[in-house]
């Protein structure tokens, strides 16, 4: 079952090479969508895709990569669209 989801993380999430640790996982999930730092130092990413892979991206965003102190992360889901190419980080 393909799904679509917005995930924001909080805590210590900018400079712990969080962007690049979703850009790895998402893509070697198959995933597709984007990932950015927001100005007030969350992380934010709407990705989409097979839904077992969209979860266990959510379980990495609660734990993130070393370095990273997790407080918050919230998921809002979304319907599918398909409207993404592979998976980049942005701005």
């Amino acid at each position: 079952m393909e799904a679509r989801a917005r995930i924001i993380i909080t805590g210590l999430v900018q400079g712990v090479f969080f962007r690049r640790e979703i850009n790895d996982l998402a893509r070697r999930l198959g995933l597709a969508g984007w990932v950015r730092n927001l100005s007030d130092g969350r992380v934010e990413t709407l990705v989409e895709g097979e839904k077992k892979g969209l979860d266990e991206l959510i379980q990495f965003c609660h734990v993130g990569p070393k370095g990273a102190r997790v407080g918050n992360v919230e998921v809002q889901w979304l319907d599918y669209k398909g409207e993404f190419h592979g998976f980049r980080i942005t701005k």
